[in-house]
């Protein structure tokens, strides 16, 4: 029985060294690390400068359009005490003048 045990061992060892490569090591470690500084610079670092690039340009376009409208300030909201309901036009006067 104990050995099936050992058995299985191997053969997950023997499996997960075959995913990663087929080597054991620091030759193990340096290819990962080859592998991963290509990954870095052909696939991550082009696709943040190009975001970098277009949100300059946005914003270089942004500024460069002077007839835009620019919120300020907070907008006051509009009470519509003779606003859209029938039948509330005097009803908060009235019920302060009694």
């Amino acid at each position: 029985m104990s050995t099936n045990w050992k058995k299985s061992i191997g053969n997950i060892r023997s499996f997960t060294g075959n995913a990663l490569g087929g080597l054991r090591g620091g030759a193990n470690l340096a290819s990962w690390v080859v592998a991963g500084t290509l990954a870095y610079y052909l696939w991550v670092k082009p696709a943040q400068e190009l975001k970098k690039e277009q949100q300059e340009r946005a914003a270089l376009a942004a500024a460069s359009d002077k007839y835009r409208y620019v919120e300020k300030v907070k907008p006051v909201p509009d009470p519509q005490e003779t606003g859209l309901i029938y039948g509330n036009k005097n009803k908060q006067k009235n019920n302060t003048e009694e």
